[in-house]
Parts: structure tokens; sequence; C-alpha cells
């Protein structure tokens, strides 16, 4: 009898371990790299431009001659013509709290990092459109800067009412903020200050300017992030 037990503890040692399953580890979101982000941005600007009256023009990412800039160039991402006024928009890709005032020299990304007031940079890229279209029209600009929706505004109230010519938006109410805006300068006006035809020479004035050379592109690029890193 006891060889018959010894037998089968001997038989169990010898038996393989039954493999044991371990839970499935859980997948991870994949990460976007900081150019696709800024990719997925401008197409969620491109949709809201899509969504303007038929009587706008836009024009996006264009390197204008700007004598006053350091660079010698004014990189403007989207400008809309409509025939109230201009709209000249810059983006901004961050992510966290915005706080800054208008008159500013630098705003901040949840205290942490800082920007040049994006309000100013619009001033000079305004000044570099006016440079170029005059005599064409008298044209009324609207400053605007679009943030994603990853961000919170602690800013000056004033650049969220409709009224003001500078204005602070998110991508995705950037259409319904320009619709507000026109119908705002519509109202008391019987004919709209920019003709058809002065829309369309000024589109192709803006579109004859802007520059497409790659290594000049290039350069302008590499200025900017030098002009940055002195004042970090």
């Amino acid at each position: 009898m006891f060889k018959a037990l010894l037998s089968l503890f001997k038989k169990s040692d010898t038996m393989p371990p039954q493999s044991v399953r371990k839970p499935p580890t859980p997948k991870s979101k994949p990460k976007v790299a900081p150019t696709r982000i800024g990719e997925l941005g401008e197409h969620k600007i491109n949709i809201q431009l899509d969504q303007l009256p038929k009587e706008c023009k836009s024009l996006s990412d264009l390197l204008l001659p700007s004598p006053k800039s350091r660079t010698g160039y004014a990189q403007i991402d989207h400008i809309v013509i409509s025939p109230y006024c201009l709209f000249v928009i810059e983006t901004k890709n961050y992510n966290g709290e915005i706080k800054g005032g208008r008159t500013d020299q630098q705003w901040s990304v949840s205290n942490r990092y800082k920007m040049y007031n994006p309000l100013k940079q619009n001033y000079g890229h305004i000044k570099a459109i006016e440079s170029l279209i005059q005599g064409v029209a008298a044209v009324k600009f609207i400053s605007m800067v679009s943030f994603t929706m990853r961000c919170r505004f602690s800013i000056d109230p004033e650049l969220r009412k409709i009224y003001s010519d500078e204005l602070v938006v998110y991508d995705v109410e950037l259409s319904e903020f320009i619709s507000r805006k026109l119908l705002s300068l519509k109202t008391g006006t019987s004919e709209p200050p920019i003709s058809a035809a002065q829309a369309q020479t000024i589109y192709d004035h803006l579109v004859q300017a802007n520059i497409t050379d790659a290594e000049i592109r290039k350069l302008h690029v590499q200025r900017i992030k030098q002009k940055t890193e002195k004042h970090l």
C-alpha cells in the first residue's frame, strides 16, 4: 500500500505544470506626434472655414514680405476676405490654461511656458497685409486667435465679446464668431464697403505676394526659432 502511494506522488512530481493564463495587458493609447497634432488642428480650422458664407474667400499658410519684421517675412495661418472686413487668424496648438491681456507683451500657458502675445503677433501680420493691398479698398481688419479645446481661457473678457475687433476663440467656434461678427457689421450698413471686384483684387494680390519657395520658408522658420530661444 505504501509503495502504491509513493508511486502516485512521483507521478504528480513529474507531471508538467499547468500553464497559467496572464490577464491581457491593457493597450496604451497611441501617442500622436506633434506634427500630426498640428495637421489635425489645421484640418479642424479648414472645416470651419468651409462653413463660412459664400461671399467669403479664404487663404491659408501665407508667407508675405514684411520689411518691419526681424525675419523679413510674416507667416499668416489664415485670412478670410469678406465684403465687410478681413479676418486675420493666428492658430495655436497649446494645451493648458491661457493667461494674458490685450496689452501684455507675453502670455503664459499653465504658468509654465511663455509665448509672445498672439494679438501683437497678429498686428504685425495685419501691417504686412495692409502694405500689399494699399489703394484697393478701405479695409477693416479683425484680429482673431484660435486655440484648441485642450485650452481654457484666463484672458481679458473683452476678447470674447463680438463687438471687439480682437477676438480669442476656440477652433470649433471659429465660423460662428466670424458669422456673428459679419452680422454685427452689416447692421446699419446699406452697402458693404468691399465690393466683389475689390475682394477678388485683394485675393489676387495676396496670392501673387505669397512666397512658396521651400528654402525661404525653411530659413524663416529657423530665424523664428532662434529668436524664440534668445527670449527663453
